[in-house]
């Protein structure tokens, strides 16, 4: 039902969303001879303000046309090199000056926990300087129909594992926030079978390896409220005209609510820095922000099981770190792996995953010889700062980097 009303509620608001945008036009137009006095800049920013209100945020282009190599500007090549119902394989590919070299093959595993992973953008285009970059863009639950089956989190592992082998060398795993523990799911595994497609190196950026440690206000949630909880009031069915009706999911636009309450003031304080730079016709300013926002209230769908499970195995349970997790009934056990070198990488100010979560991954992999590890907290950063902005380009990026590169075969 609330999605349904959700969907209401947006189209009921079109008539009000097309008369902003006229009066945006009409109030910014150039023609307009008064268009640059007080008022009518105040009329122009309150137009825009209820346009941008009201309308869909679908999923963001990635917009990744050139790379800077050398100082030089290099085109980059965008493929989708394989796909399920549930997420495409896309690579990322430049040709480098030196083209005699083969640059390390790294899959960034995006999060699937309520943003596309274009929200990896600056990621992808900060590791495209020195690698061949694969990425998993997860598809919207909602765009999926419903003959499809489901999609749970060892789905997550196993997806992880055959996108590992469709890659056809053995690469460097990146696991960006949610993805940790699935991700060291497949990696056990596939040590466990002695796989030759195995990864050469994981790197655990802000993920829940073990939320018991250094609980944050989301860890804290999850873990107070009963799992029966979550299933009442967070799952809601995909109401037509979407490919996924009848579907069962933890829909976008509620998880979108729950980021937002987080750093509520900020966000209402950007809305007012921005409704003030529009008036001032700050046009730098205004560009910042609707790039950021546009990728931020971008939300796709998870479907219920992947949610709950995840709830379950990951923030109720804590099964990967007891050493109680099975999948497809095998025990998962990270002590078997040898030859996978691990580097973790925490934010000391990370709001969402607590320091000590990610570093938890060093205790379970404990045959990963020492030389062969690397922990690194950075002492300013937050949760998106650990993979994307400044410090991610000038300080993080270059350690992930070089731990990559002596560990390539």
């Amino acid at each position: 039902m609330l999605y349904a009303m959700h969907e209401a509620a947006f189209v009921s608001a079109t008539p009000l969303r097309l008369a902003a945008e006229a009066a945006r036009t009409f109030w910014g137009s150039g023609l307009n001879p008064a268009a640059e006095s007080g008022l009518v800049r105040r009329l122009f920013a309150s137009a825009d303000a209820i346009a941008q209100m009201t309308r869909r945020f679908g999923k963001p282009a990635w917009r990744i046309e050139t790379v800077e190599i050398g100082g030089e500007a290099v085109a980059v090549t965008q493929e989708t090199v394989w796909s399920s119902p549930w997420c495409n394989l896309v690579r990322f590919s430049v040709q480098r000056p030196d083209s005699t070299a083969d640059a390390p093959a790294v899959l960034l595993v995006a999060p699937l926990s309520g943003h596309y992973a274009t929200l990896l953008r600056g990621t992808v285009q900060g590791f495209l300087q020195d690698h061949d970059v694969y990425v998993t863009d997860w598809a919207n639950a909602r765009d999926v129909q419903i003959i499809e089956g489901r999609f749970g989190f060892h789905d997550f592992a196993d997806h992880v594992a055959d996108m590992i082998r469709a890659i056809g060398r053995r690469a460097h795993v990146v696991a960006v926030c949610q993805p940790g523990p699935p991700v060291l799911v497949a990696a056990t595994l596939m040590a466990e079978d002695n796989d030759p497609l195995r990864p050469l190196s994981m790197t655990f950026m802000g993920s829940p390896i073990d939320a018991r440690l250094s609980p944050t206000k989301p860890n804290l949630l999850a873990e107070q409220r009963p799992f029966a909880w979550f299933q009442s009031n967070m799952i809601h069915t995909v109401p037509p005209p979407y490919l996924g009706t009848l579907r069962r999911v933890y829909p976008g636009f509620v998880q979108l609510y729950s980021f937002l309450s987080m750093n509520e003031k900020q966000h209402v304080d950007a809305h007012y820095r921005h409704f003030e730079n529009l008036v001032a016709g700050d046009d730098d300013s205004t560009d910042r922000h609707r790039l950021f926002y546009d990728e931020y209230l971008s939300v796709l769908d998870l479907t219920e099981e992947f949610y709950l499970e995840t709830i379950d195995i990951v923030f109720q349970r804590y099964l990967l770190p007891k050493g109680e997790l099975t999948h497809r009934g095998r025990r998962v056990d990270p002590g078997v792996i040898r030859d996978i070198a691990i580097m973790t990488v925490e934010g000391a100010n990370d709001d969402i995953s607590g320091v000590g979560q990610t570093q938890a991954a060093h205790t379970l992999c404990s045959n990963v010889p020492e030389d062969d590890r690397v922990l690194y907290v950075h002492p300013t950063v937050g949760h998106y700062g650990v993979f994307n902005g400044r410090r991610f380009r000038d300080d993080i990026y270059p350690r992930v980097r070089d731990f990559i590169a002596a560990r390539q075969l």
